[in-house]
């Protein structure tokens, strides 16, 4: 029986991301997205657009960082990524501050189903939220980082399914594996205007969404394949994420970095 190892003590902040304006999708709640929001702050950034789709959980998320970062770093905007003028009104929020200099694309969905009873309609809203937003997202920042001559930074969230298979995962898989080739092209295309695009592929991040939706049995096989017998915290994948964001990774492009601790 494997050992799980305790988890490390908390980062803290190290001015990675000074005077920077930074756009998180699917920042609310307790994920991934969360706790990069509250790095990103913790790393000095000026400002932060934070967006959800979840009205209420984005306004508590917001006003909870407003009162221990200040009113005047933390914005909110509800944004559904399928729809265009969402994805723009985000950015539009961004201006007042300067305009966005980091955009972190973070939005996504999943589900369990085998590939013989997937629907149509289970298929495309993965689809749509997890790969063709996240697409909907780099243009629209990447042609803005263009217009305004910025040499900004898009971070997105993939995982690591989108190089493994998994079963009841197909939808899921296809869209991570898509954001993984995104990224890749994407980097190819805004590189000549000096801009940087680059990935997270996480295996396994503990928060209270994905136990509400795995089974405790899933969830002990899932930690057993971590090489440190345990999940990672949100913040661990954050971390890696505000490097991606900050110019300790100037050199790297198209990348997508593997955020686990699974055996090779």
């Amino acid at each position: 029986m494997k050992v799980e190892q305790p988890t490390p003590a908390y980062v803290p902040g190290h001015s990675l991301l000074d005077g920077r304006v930074v756009v998180v999708t699917a920042g609310a709640g307790a994920g991934i997205g969360a706790a990069v929001v509250r790095k990103v702050l913790e790393e000095g950034a000026k400002a932060v657009v934070v967006s959800d789709t979840h009205e209420r959980r984005l306004k508590e998320s917001r006003d909870a960082l407003a009162e221990e970062f200040g009113e005047n770093r933390i914005t909110a905007v509800t944004c559904d990524v399928t729809q265009e003028d969402q994805v723009q009104a985000l950015l539009d929020a961004a201006e007042p501050f300067g305009g966005v200099d980091v955009m972190i694309n973070n939005a996504g969905l999943g589900g369990t189903a085998s590939v013989l009873e997937m629907t149509d309609d289970q298929w495309s809203k993965v689809l749509d939220i997890t790969l063709t937003g996240t697409f909907r997202c780099v243009r629209a920042v990447g042609q803005r980082f263009v217009a305004a001559g910025k040499r900004g930074v898009i971070v997105n969230n993939a995982s690591v399914i989108g190089w493994r298979a998994q079963e009841g995962q197909a939808h899921y898989a296809a869209a991570k594996a898509g954001v993984m080739a995104l990224t890749r092209s994407a980097a190819a295309d805004l590189a000549p205007h000096g801009i940087r695009v680059n990935a997270v592929s996480p295996s396994l991040a503990m928060h209270p969404f994905l136990e509400k939706v795995t089974s405790p049995e899933l969830l002990v096989e899932l930690k057993g394949r971590e090489a440190f017998g345990r999940a990672a915290e949100p913040w661990e994948i954050a971390n890696v994420m505000v490097f991606l964001a900050s110019d300790y990774s100037s050199y790297m492009t198209g990348e997508v970095l593997s955020v686990s601790s699974q055996h090779a």
